[in-house]
């Protein structure tokens, strides 16, 4: 592909820097070995999973080249006879996922090549040292007074982003370091305004900004270059490293951690202040600060890559501050970032984690108190300070800075607007992506709180109370429906022993009452009146209306025919003749 072609319709541009996690859901044992079926994740979204399918002998290679670069993980050890046993698959397959939790967990390594192409091999599939050298040989064609010494492979953290030995061919002992990289994710900039302003970046001059020699692009990716410095880095210091050597023999297992000193601190930690005031001035986004990114120059720091932003590439600390919803601008990004930076040049080493709950010894308070108000719990809740706040600590409030040089970067007001919309589309996309991770958050605390073992028997308890009330609740309902039952039965058969009793309801009224209970007790019949003629008529009403029904069954039962009076009729039907 030509430099200067577009790039391929529907290029899906990923952040790299999103986490992935792995989970070993199942192994399945073939003839002679066995196979783990594993479920990645990119991100909070279960939706955003796959599946891949891996052998031991995946992870042993895999394994290997880390510790090519000086690395010793914990992947369990090989076993020839045996493998096969049902006890010593489980047994492997829980030292696996241990193995994927720390390559997943540490923030460089979960960032390198070999594990992204290990755990994400359709994304990751592509050799982006021989793009990039693709790229660069076409430059090359129109620019023939460069050449290249050698590729300085894996230098860098990053995938899409490779470096290169220069030399200019008229003065061959002169060494430069070519960069190239791919667009990223947050590329928001028009490609008219995108090559504008790295074009630009040549004429930008500062004491604090290491000066970039040339720089062109196109639609799809950026090419700089600038002078090759044998010191190295500010990361290279700190971790008396050789700068040509790759990124994870550099960084990732430091064999002596050590701090600098404190006069080291504050004039390198007010220089970098300064020149961050600069560009947030220049309303310039930067949001790609850490040590590797800061050039030494003697006894002076000299920020590297302001061209990360104008690609769009994600930063360093992307996954740390991502999950704090108060760091939501370029400005607060650089901040934080700036605390993570002191706070290995104070201590040799990055933090454990952030925020940092405590910390520890520092060569003086005065650091301790800049590190609690970018570090700490307090501050990732309730916000950063600003550059300028910063500046007026006593830890960089006293710093001299002698330089003569006067900076210079003139934007043109039409760039100065595309750059604005370009930061606040930036600043829009970690807002979402802080939005939703929050959310995720809380509903992951939710069901971890609801599905704990003290909440089930919280649970319990309150199923057991109300399993109880209501049974009470019942009993009493069924003990009123009883009494009520009892007095009307009572009340209907009190006419035939009183006379005095209250007429008792109509048989319409009781028609809408509910029927007794059935194991409702009769009550006593009433005695008979003594046998007479007139005892059908003398039948009191209430009882013919069936409200006692024992006393009516009772009279009915003992009713005699023999006491009926015997009629005489005349019979007045015949017919006459007369």
């Amino acid at each position: 592909m030509a430099f200067m072609e577009k790039p391929p319709a529907g290029k899906v541009l990923l952040d790299d820097t999103v986490p992935l996690t792995a989970a070993i859901e199942a192994s399945q044992s073939l003839q002679s070995h066995t196979e783990y079926i594993i479920r990645v994740q990119r991100g909070i979204s279960v939706e955003n999973s796959w599946q891949i399918v891996r052998r031991y002998s995946d992870f042993d290679l895999l394994n290997n080249s880390l510790q090519i670069v000086g690395l010793s993980l914990p992947l369990p050890p090989k076993k020839l006879i045996g493998n096969m046993d049902r006890e010593f698959i489980a047994e492997r397959q829980k030292g696996l996922q241990n193995y994927l939790n720390v390559i997943t967990t540490n923030h460089i390594l979960s960032n390198c090549e070999l594990v992204k192409k290990f755990l994400d091999p359709n994304n990751y599939s592509a050799s982006y040292t021989e793009i990039a050298l693709q790229q660069v040989s076409m430059f090359f064609r129109s620019e023939p007074k460069w050449e290249v010494v050698e590729p300085l492979k894996d230098i860098g953290w990053r995938i899409r982003k490779k470096y290169f030995l220069m030399k200019i061919k008229n003065q061959p002992k002169e060494r430069l370091v070519l960069s190239w990289a791919d667009l990223g994710p947050d590329k928001y900039l028009s490609d008219k305004d995108f090559q504008c302003l790295i074009k630009l970046l040549p004429s930008c001059l500062h004491p604090y900004i290491y000066r970039v020699t040339f720089a062109t692009a196109n639609e799809s990716s950026a090419l700089l270059i600038r002078m090759f410095n044998e010191k190295g880095t500010l990361k290279d210091l700190i971790y008396k490293a050789k700068p040509k050597d790759p990124f994870l023999r550099k960084y990732c297992n430091p064999k002596k951690i050590q701090g600098l000193e404190l006069q080291q601190i504050k004039t390198y930690g007010r220089q970098i202040l300064e020149v961050l005031k600069f560009l947030h001035d220049k309303g310039f986004p930067y949001g790609h600060l850490h040590a590797s990114n800061v050039m030494l120059e003697g006894d002076t720091c000299r920020l590297l890559d302001l061209e990360n932003s104008l690609l769009g590439l994600p930063s360093f600390y992307r996954s740390y501050f991502s999950q704090f919803r108060k760091i939501n601008t370029l400005e607060s990004v650089d901040v934080h970032c700036f605390g993570h930076l002191l706070y290995e040049m104070t201590y040799g080493r990055p933090p454990d984690s952030v925020p940092v709950d405590s910390f520890p010894p520092a060569p003086s308070m005065a650091v301790v108190a800049v590190l609690e108000s970018t570090l700490s719990c307090e501050a990732c809740k309730n916000g950063m300070p600003t550059v300028s706040r910063l500046l007026q600590m006593p830890l960089f409030s006293d710093v001299l800075l002698t330089t003569s040089e006067k900076p210079q970067f003139k934007i043109p007001t039409k760039l100065k607007e595309a750059l604005r919309i370009a930061k606040e589309c930036i600043e829009k996309r970690l807002i979402e992506e802080q939005k939703q991770i929050h959310q995720h958050r809380r509903l992951t605390r939710a069901q971890s709180h609801h599905g704990s073992e003290e909440e089930r028997k919280k649970r319990k308890i309150l199923a057991r109370k109300k399993s109880k009330r209501s049974a009470v609740e019942n009993s009493e309902e069924h003990s009123a429906k009883y009494s009520n039952s009892n007095n009307s039965g009572s009340g209907a058969s009190s006419p035939l022993t009183s006379p005095s009793s209250p007429t008792p309801p109509s048989t319409a009224g009781m028609s809408a009452l509910p029927p007794p209970p059935p194991p409702a007790p009769l009550p006593p019949a009433a005695p008979l009146p003594p046998a007479s003629t007139e005892v059908p008529t003398q039948l009191p009403p209430q009882a013919v209306n069936g409200v006692s029904r024992g006393a009516l069954l009772s009279s009915i039962q003992n009713f005699q025919k023999g006491t009926l009076r015997k009629a005489e009729t005349c019979d007045h039907s015949a017919p006459k003749i007369g």
